[in-house]
């Protein structure tokens, strides 16, 4: 799996909260937007497997 350069535009507000909180954590500002991106996707990938599932079964 390759990597790709996803460049973006945020207020300094923002990055310092960024940064206070991957600081918390050791880890960069990168490091943590990329963890929650994939925590983020991760989550919605298993609400929808969960959701899928309940609806084949006749949970709902």
């Amino acid at each position: 799996m390759g990597t790709t350069v996803l460049s973006l535009r945020i207020d300094g507000e923002l990055l310092d909260r960024l940064r206070q909180h991957a600081a918390k954590r050791g880890m960069s500002v990168q490091d943590y937007v990329v963890r929650t991106l994939i925590r983020d996707d991760f989550d919605q990938r298993f609400r929808t497997a969960v959701e899928e599932t309940e609806r084949f079964y006749g949970v709902r």
